[in-house]
């Protein structure tokens, strides 16, 4: 059998979910740091895994896969992980909440963009923290809102993780990191409660993966 491997960040959200949704699995596998603040996504060998030149990255099945909401697709199919629902129409709400996140304020608050923001305004102070306020807030209103729209309780779709809440959970470990306010959202608010309290989500914690120097 091959040596499941993941490269990641302990701060990237996309790192994040794919160590939930492995946990979840209950796949043992080893963790190779990609240290994007010094720019290790771009060195030939990380080029060499994914041409993009981002993380994460998932050597597993003798398949090397990128690309977090795919692998996380990867997963539900191979490790039955029952992370969309069955029934079409709430399918499609499990995943119009999961895109909220990962395709509409993710794109825009990684670690590229915010860099290149800082970038265009000469580091002014406090720069980055606004920009990420600026869409984090505004996005994850929405997402309680949409919340609002179905069965939540305790997860963001029911009495078993899901997608969305894979996605949640490192967008609200960055809300709290950048200063966003979301004391004002409750149906969130559970959903980190119950998601805060099971062993997948809680070993996958960026606080429990930071490399030790």
């Amino acid at each position: 059998m091959t040596e499941t491997v993941l490269f990641d960040y302990w701060r990237s959200s996309a790192s994040y979910r794919v160590r939930i949704a492995l946990n979840l699995a209950g796949t043992v596998y080893r963790a190779v740091p990609v240290d994007l603040t010094k720019g290790e996504q771009r060195a030939p060998d990380h080029i060499a895994r994914n041409p993009q030149g981002l993380v994460p990255v998932l050597d597993i099945d003798g398949l090397r896969l990128t690309q977090s909401l795919a692998i996380l697709d990867y997963l539900d199919t191979t490790r039955t992980l029952g992370l969309l629902p069955a029934d079409p129409a709430e399918r499609a709400r499990a995943q119009a909440l999961a895109h909220a996140i990962a395709v509409d304020i993710h794109p825009v608050c990684n670690l590229r963009v915010a860099a290149y923001v800082a970038e265009l305004t000469d580091n002014r102070d406090g720069v980055r923290a606004d920009w990420m306020r600026r869409f984090i807030r505004p996005g994850l209103q929405a997402f309680e809102r949409m919340l609002a729209n179905g069965d939540q309780s305790p997860f963001c779709c029911g009495d078993t993780p899901t997608l969305p809440d894979l996605c949640l959970m490192p967008q609200i470990y960055n809300a709290r990191r950048w200063g966003a306010r979301i004391d004002d959202l409750p149906r969130l608010l559970a959903v980190e409660t119950a998601c805060r309290d099971h062993p997948a989500f809680a070993a996958a914690r960026p606080e429990a993966v930071e490399p030790q120097d």
